[in-house]
């Protein structure tokens, strides 16, 4: 068996997969609260993530030693973008700054004054963005220059569990893209970046793909988890590139489209394609060789819940879900705009809001709940829009998260996009997608692709059925967000 860590935002979750791909047990724990002691920060601690990792490990492995199983090699995901800072002896000197952090739109602006924007996309692929993980650090190196003084190590969150399962400090090249530090198009530490922003390179851990065998599992590792000591350890991959190995998303022309909190519309690439205007994410794939694009929607799911709780409170999303079934597509003119939190693809604007635009009398509560769930397939299909302006194959679409449980919103994403999409067997997460890693790590599959055929089954494929009442709805939709800019003072 392998097993497959996610350190996520909320919790850490453990999963044992088999060689055929059937999740045989799983486990998984709470995290903290995040702490925010002023609008836009997020913090966590590292330890907190270690302990929740602890706990869900040992549950599976408990699992396995009842089932006279072995665990053959470990692999790991997590939330990425998170900044986690170490002492010369490994200890946390800060909590961390995880990606949800909002504070940093300033270290954002001087790197395009110190860089410049072009220049920085050149380099790393990307665009500054609070997100990613130097940013975060330039604001300790400005607001807590003692702290900044004592860094010798600088890992990310799922990264901070390998290091204490098994002492070793090391990176995925897809994790790595998210730092704004790694030159995606060559996987490499950007040396340029690195000195520009005062990162000396030795903070940088050493960096591996996917799922290459980094590390083994300590006596130290092995007494906190039940893990037994020497277990190979892969490297993984951040959340959305084990995800989509999970899913399938391994060569060029498979995309996924992702319903959480947030959206995330992933495409597997065989080059590093770049977006000039830095409306596309593009990262080094968990699979060697390939590299992804990604755009993300920051209000998905978040929208459906923020409606829930405001105007229908006790209401449970199947009921309002089945009421909205009934009204025809274009919800009769009603459009949503899901930019609760700003929006990030293809706007880059903070300060995007949301709004309800067309309302009538004759508007129902159900028209609302179908509007919203529009909005965001629409706000999904703004990365497809980017893909054919960019040349990016659009082959077959997997769904995945919330939007792929219920049959209206796979129906609405099939009528939005404007083509059959795929719905899988199962879907375990990003989890699962790092027990793959782990697994090709130590010869079970010759390849990624290999143990994606083998284990990631699609159930059914459901096609258009409003395709052009869609299309006329997105024209529209296309409309709003000028003029909601518009309004601002």
């Amino acid at each position: 068996m392998f097993l497959g860590i996610d350190v996520g935002t909320g919790g850490t979750r453990a999963v044992l997969v088999d060689r055929e791909g059937r999740v045989v047990e799983s486990a998984a724990r709470e995290h903290a609260a995040i702490r925010s002691e002023q609008i836009g920060w997020a913090e966590q601690e590292p330890e907190d993530w270690w302990r929740a990792a602890r706990e869900a490990i040992a549950g599976v492995t408990a699992a396995a030693r009842r089932a006279g199983a072995a665990i053959e090699a470990v692999g790991l995901t997590g939330q990425m973008h998170g900044c986690v800072m170490l002492d010369a002896a490994g200890e946390v000197l800060r909590p961390a700054l995880i990606w949800c952090d909002q504070r940093t739109q300033p270290e954002c602006d001087w790197l395009n004054r110190t860089v410049g924007p072009a220049r920085l996309i050149e380099l790393t692929s990307n665009p500054a963005l609070p997100n990613f993980t130097l940013t975060k650090l330039l604001w300790v190196k400005t607001h807590q220059p003692a702290i900044f003084a004592r860094i010798a190590h600088v890992l990310c969150p799922k990264d901070y569990v390998r290091l204490r399962l098994t002492g070793e400090y090391a990176m995925d090249m897809q994790e790595a893209s998210g730092t704004l530090l790694l030159d995606v198009a060559h996987r490499r530490w950007s040396h340029e970046v690195a000195e520009a922003a005062g990162v000396p390179p030795a903070w940088l851990p050493r960096l591996f793909e996917g799922p290459e065998i980094c590390a083994r599992v300590s006596d130290a590792g092995a007494a906190a988890t039940g893990l037994a000591a020497g277990t190979p350890v892969a490297a993984g991959a951040g959340d959305q590139g084990a995800g989509a190995v999970g899913m399938g998303i391994v060569g060029p022309g498979s995309v996924s489209a992702t319903i959480g909190t947030s959206g995330v519309v992933f495409a597997a690439t065989d080059r590093p394609t770049m977006d000039r205007l830095g409306r596309l994410h593009t990262f080094c794939h968990a699979v060697p060789g390939l590299w992804h694009v990604m755009g993300v929607s920051n209000g998905a799911g978040l929208s459906l819940r923020y409606f829930r709780d405001t105007f229908a409170p006790g209401v449970g999303y199947d009921e309002l879900t089945a009421d909205a079934a009934e009204v025809p597509a274009g919800s009769d003119g009603m459009l949503w705009a899901p930019y609760l939190f700003g929006e990030r693809t293809p706007h880059l604007d903070p300060e995007a809001r949301a709004a309800f635009v067309g309302v009538t009398a004759s508007h129902t509560r159900a028209h609302f709940v179908r509007a919203v769930m529009e909005g965001v397939a629409f706000s999904l299909r703004d990365t497809l829009t980017l893909f054919a302006e960019l040349g990016i194959p659009v082959g077959s679409i997997r769904l995945g998260g919330g939007g792929a449980r219920g049959a209206l919103w796979r129906q609405i994403q099939a009528d939005v996009y404007g083509q059959p999409v795929e719905l899988l067997a199962a879907e375990e997460g990003g989890a699962f997608g790092a027990a793959l890693l782990a697994g090709v790590g130590v010869g079970a599959w010759a390849s990624v692709g290999q143990a994606c055929a083998a284990t990631v089954r699609v159930a059914e494929t459901i096609g258009p059925r409003d395709a052009v009442a869609m299309e006329e709805a997105y024209a529209r939709f296309r409309r709003m967000y000028p003029a909601l800019r518009s309004l601002r003072a």
